[in-house]
């Protein structure tokens, strides 16, 4: 479930980061008052309703901190959880659980939060032909982190950023000159550099739709902010061509109404931006 960019070394660097944001130079209060030998047990509470994410990374985190750490997985990732249930049970030394606690519970709500809402998403059109798909509103350096709740959510993950596909939009337009010349300098690029990049072009009507048929050499047209009738109607102008996606303003109460105009995707940002974090708890059992 995790994505193939997500490595093993991708989330270290993240722990030791987020743990050295944390500690600096020592859990004071935790050297202070809990001897270096001490071992305990705690437990991953849930204290809310949604879809878990983020248990694979807290295995991570604890046997980061402790080798020896000892993990008894209740419930994986991607599985719908209920108010009172246990994710999973951690036995490692006691200092170490605490200094993981905050790292383990703000990743895991976050990410909890994000599939939650992915999972809604997907359900929504989940008998269409349509995939729908994140974005780049993510919190910067956590994007790994959210696309991935992403994915166990249900959804779609798409561009991890600017170096994977080519996207050109209005800003983009609007600077080259026009769509016909954004398309032929994106071509020549990718021929001087020797990329073999997917091109998106983003257009705001049916006008730059017709400039964008007639110019060609692309992988997907996105239809941005579009009505309704008029997405149904670029949609069939496009008439297989090329993939088809709508964007923007893309909620849960209208992506079906969205979907149902016959596009291959749908890409919300919402999925990232609005996710609200679910209510855990990591307790020590006593």
């Amino acid at each position: 479930m995790r994505p193939t960019q997500i490595t093993d070394q991708l989330i270290l660097d993240f722990i030791k980061a987020g743990l050295y944001e944390d500690i600096h130079d020592g859990d004071h209060t935790s050297l202070a008052t809990i001897p270096a030998e001490n071992r305990s047990r705690a437990v991953l509470k849930i204290k809310d309703y949604g879809v878990l994410a983020g248990v694979e990374l807290a295995q991570f985190v604890f046997q980061y901190l402790d080798p020896t750490a000892t993990i008894q997985v209740d419930k994986t990732d991607g599985t719908d959880v209920l108010y009172g249930q246990t994710a999973f049970e951690v036995e490692a030394n006691t200092r170490a659980l605490l200094q993981a606690e905050r790292l383990v519970l703000n990743t895991m709500q976050r990410m909890s939060g994000i599939a939650t809402l992915s999972s809604r998403f997907a359900f929504e059109v989940g008998d269409l032909p349509v995939k729908v798909l994140d974005t780049r509103k993510t919190t910067p350096l956590n994007r790994f982190l959210e696309k991935w709740a992403v994915k166990i959510g249900g959804c779609e993950n798409y561009r991890w950023g600017l170096y994977d596909w080519m996207m050109i939009k209005d800003n983009h337009v609007d600077a080259a000159g026009g769509i016909g010349k954004a398309i032929e300098r994106a071509h020549t690029y990718q021929q001087e550099k020797g990329l073999n990049l997917n091109i998106t072009v983003e257009v705001r009507n049916l006008v730059e739709l017709e400039e964008v048929m007639t110019a060609g050499g692309i992988t997907r047209v996105m239809f941005d902010n579009f009505e309704i009738p008029i997405l149904h109607e670029g949609v069939a102008i496009v008439n297989g061509q090329y993939e088809t996606e709508a964007s923007g303003g893309i909620t849960l109460f209208n992506i079906r109404k969205y979907a149902l105009s016959g596009v291959n995707y749908v890409s919300a940002g919402a999925l990232t931006h609005s996710a609200q974090p679910l209510d855990l708890s990591l307790k020590i059992v006593k």
